[in-house]
């Protein structure tokens, strides 16, 4: 049974700002010892939005204007360095549902994709006009469009890109791999059955 398909993710956006974010600073490293994702959502950025005293330092993921916001907006190669799982649960359990950037690392994008969190490509340009619309106006809804690769926020759009296998695997819902095994169960003890078996 295929899962949900992604095919527009709707709601308000936060830009955190800089090229080249890697991994590290999404989920600081030791919150990799986690047994669970659960409760990751509240390591998202915590170096860089947390002293260590717990209080918070100016960043716009606390900024109460962007509270609830779903669409993370980023700069090129986001989510590069190490390849920890960690930082796209990060992401999705503190309610982002999509991620417009200029670019992505190809790991974090696999993973992303295959929680149903699309990583859309824009120009610089389009980009740009679109943070600053959000900033102007925080509640603004933005609408990614991935069946039609387009974004729209009030009477604006641009396009945006994505690698086909990623659009088809998500407006499908089958954008994760495990649920995919776990269906074909059935035709995968067939095609075992099938094999030649090994002798001593």
């Amino acid at each position: 049974m295929a899962l949900e398909p992604v095919k527009q993710v709707r709601g308000r956006a936060v830009h955190v700002p800089a090229n080249d974010i890697d991994t590290d600073r999404i989920t600081p490293a030791r919150y990799l010892k986690v047994v669970t994702f659960d409760g990751l959502g509240e390591a998202l950025f915590y170096d860089e939005r947390f002293n260590a005293d717990g209080s918070e330092k100016p960043h716009p993921l606390n900024d109460p204007r962007f509270q609830g916001a779903s669409i993370l907006l980023v700069g090129a190669n986001f989510g590069c360095g190490s390849s920890r799982e960690h930082s796209p649960q990060a992401i999705y359990r503190a309610g982002f549902r999509a991620i417009i950037g200029e670019s992505f690392a190809e790991i974090f994008f696999g993973n992303s994709t295959a929680l149903g969190v699309p990583c859309v490509a824009a120009a610089r340009a389009d980009l740009e006009t679109l943070v600053w619309a959000v900033k102007q106006e925080p509640g603004l809804e933005v609408t990614v469009d991935i069946e039609n690769l387009e974004v729209r926020y009030g009477e604006r759009s641009f396009t945006i890109g994505l690698p086909t296998t990623a659009q088809k695997a998500l407006t499908e819902g089958r954008w994760d791999p495990i649920a995919d095994l776990l269906e074909a169960g059935d035709l995968l003890e067939q095609a075992s059955a099938r094999l030649p078996r090994a002798t001593r």
